[in-house]
């Protein structure tokens, strides 16, 4: 057997976050322990019929489907995306060079950074973060610089607290809101504003991260970016249809941006994939046409999910808020378990009561002390998770009062 290393930058990455979560549930599940799986933002209804009926009737019905596809997307699908862009935001693309396929949003972050850094280039890293913002940069050898986002800020970064030496070495931005993991949103216009002006004074790539702009909450909707002046000259924006129609396993979504900025990515894909496959790309179609009425229909599913998984974690003493968007809950773990850090509890909850979530540590060290709950199971299993956990609270807070009366501590 060769004894050969991999890269030292893939080496000096700890082991992927949810890769560990599943190697735990795995030892659960020889333990014959019932899971509530609340990690992965992993959706656990369907897409819609008729995205799921188009699909197979193209497989079925139309071979040359089959072949290679364009690795830019095909023109009906990229055309479909400019209208529902200008129709959902008012901001006009031109298919042709402005809008790019991905196999998922995903896949499209991290060959972006692949386009466009080098080795020792700055990357601003909200902190914490969707992992791939700063997995992606690490592995091509670039240095993070973390924004950090707190709750006096209402989890947004501060541009101000950026060192100026930073952001002239930066080369790339990337944010994400509505946010993942906080289930942040931002309803004050200016912080786009601002974020166009810093990016565009440094010479920075801005990276709007909208994979869940179409679940919102209420009377919030999330914009584009390039609704704002100024966006077109600094930013790319990438979309998913893996959140906004339950299409996570299907790996679809696309970036949009003016093609001198945009042509680096294009050109990095050609040489490695051939893009998604065209009978998913035409699916996506019929998703993007009907987008509308489903979307509000699972954003009020995941509404009901959120109020309700707050409600009673509130009632645990566990310390979150209703939000205005996203499939998450983000929470401060009581005062009971708050030593014992996110990534300890995350994995006494699941060995000992079967409920799986994601530790705050694993989105950046700023997530220390919080932990992330998808809602992605049947709302009926909230009940059984939050008994589970208020369970798990208890014996916490037992053996605090035990080591307090017997050692003093």
């Amino acid at each position: 057997m060769i004894n050969i290393e991999p890269s030292n930058n893939l080496k000096n990455l700890p082991p992927y976050l949810f890769t560990k979560i599943n190697q735990i549930k795995k030892e659960v599940h020889t333990k014959n322990l019932d899971i509530i799986d609340l990690g992965m933002g992993n959706p656990d209804l369907p897409p819609p019929d008729n995205i799921i009926e188009r699909l197979c009737d193209t497989v079925k019905h139309h071979r040359n489907t089959h072949k290679y596809s364009q690795a830019k997307g095909m023109p009906k699908f990229r055309k479909t995306i400019a209208k529902w862009m200008d129709k959902r935001f008012g901001v006009k693309f031109d298919y042709e060079n402005e809008i790019l396929s991905l196999i998922g949003s995903k896949e499209g972050i991290a060959h972006l950074c692949m386009s466009y850094l080098n080795s020792g280039d700055y990357v601003l890293v909200c902190d914490p973060t969707y992992p791939v913002h700063f997995n992606a940069a690490a592995l091509v050898g670039a240095k993070i610089y973390n924004m950090p986002l707190l709750i006096k800020n209402n989890f947004l970064p501060d541009f101000t607290k950026i060192p100026e030496k930073i952001a002239q070495k930066s080369k790339m931005m990337f944010l994400n809101y509505p946010n993942n993991p906080t289930a942040t949103v931002v309803e004050d216009n200016n912080f786009w504003k601002e974020a166009i002006k810093f990016c565009k004074k440094h010479n920075i790539l801005l990276i709007s991260d909208n994979a869940y702009s179409e679940l919102t909450f209420g009377n919030y909707s999330a914009p584009s970016i390039f609704e704002f002046p100024g966006a077109k000259d600094t930013a790319l924006e990438f979309h998913s249809f893996s959140k906004t129609f339950n299409m996570a396993g299907w790996r679809l979504g696309w970036v949009c941006g003016v093609k001198k900025l945009l042509y680096p990515l294009e050109k990095f894909k050609s040489f490695l994939d051939y893009g998604s496959s065209t009978f998913m790309q035409l699916a996506g179609i019929s998703a993007l046409n009907d987008s509308q009425t489903f979307g509000k229909e699972l954003s009020l599913i995941y509404e009901r999910r959120m109020k309700k998984m707050v409600k009673g974690l509130q009632k645990l003493g566990w310390r979150s808020n209703e939000t205005k968007g996203t499939m998450y809950v983000w929470a401060r773990l009581p005062d009971c378990l708050i030593k014992e850090g996110s990534l300890s509890v995350a994995e006494r909850l699941v060995k000992e009561t079967g409920v799986v979530i994601s530790p705050g540590i694993g989105f950046g060290k700023h997530g220390e002390g919080y932990i992330r709950i998808s809602l992605v199971t049947h709302e009926k299993r909230f009940h059984d998770a939050l008994l589970r956990i208020g369970k798990f609270t208890k014996n916490a807070q037992k053996n605090i009062k035990f080591s307090r009366i017997y050692y003093g501590k």
